[in-house]
């Protein structure tokens, strides 16, 4: 993207059609001078398979089919937890933790409860996320966020998706999911990392 996008409004395509994902990152972008558009806004559909070793490689498998489609800047994520006393697991595959395909968020978050049950606690993990921008003119920008914490046995809060309920953020007493959607967007590995992307595409905020 060129400086002298600074005085325009940039137009992003988000390469999700993941709800919850485009409520968070609509509500990052939200004070910026930035449209954010979705594949279903456009009615296209692409089914990714996620085979990437990194993050970073699987968020670029997310974006290259919609730049591929002709698409000007195509943004795109992936995420994962990584849980010190299961040697980084679920990682990349958090998604996919569970086997089973029609398993729900509720049940990945039991599964991993399960594994972890006679390990000692505190169970010291980290949310990851890296964001990617593919531009037309074959720019690649990257961002990285990290968000430190512990998973807890219990369930708490409402806001979240994945594994939010069950993930205790550092320097605060509430999980991802008890956060309120302002002070996720600060502490949040999705949050940092769309904010540094912001940063480096000198994204100027929305007028009043």
């Amino acid at each position: 993207m060129e400086p002298s996008s600074q005085t325009m409004t940039a137009t992003l395509l988000l390469a999700t059609n993941n709800p919850h994902k485009v409520e968070e990152f609509r509500s990052i972008f939200l004070p910026y001078d930035v449209i954010l558009q979705t594949p279903a806004d456009l009615g296209l559909f692409n089914d990714v398979i996620e085979s990437g070793n990194t993050y970073l490689e699987n968020a670029c498998l997310k974006a290259l089919p919609y730049w591929q489609d002709g698409q000007n800047r195509v943004l795109a994520d992936d995420s994962g937890l990584e849980v010190e006393a299961l040697q980084g697991a679920p990682g990349i595959h958090s998604h996919r933790f569970l086997p089973d395909p029609n398993a729900t968020s509720h049940d990945r978050c039991l599964y991993l409860l399960e594994r972890l049950q006679d390990i000692p606690r505190p169970w010291s993990a980290a949310f990851h996320c890296e964001v990617v921008l593919l531009t037309r003119q074959g720019a690649v920008f990257t961002s990285h966020g990290i968000c430190t914490g512990q998973i807890i046995p219990e369930f708490r809060g409402e806001n979240g998706f994945g594994y939010d309920p069950i993930f205790l953020v550092d320097g605060t007493d509430q999980t991802m999911a008890e956060l309120d959607p302002d002070r996720k967007n600060q502490l949040s590995h999705r949050g940092k990392a769309a904010l540094g992307m912001i940063k480096q595409l000198g994204l100027g905020l929305r007028q009043a």
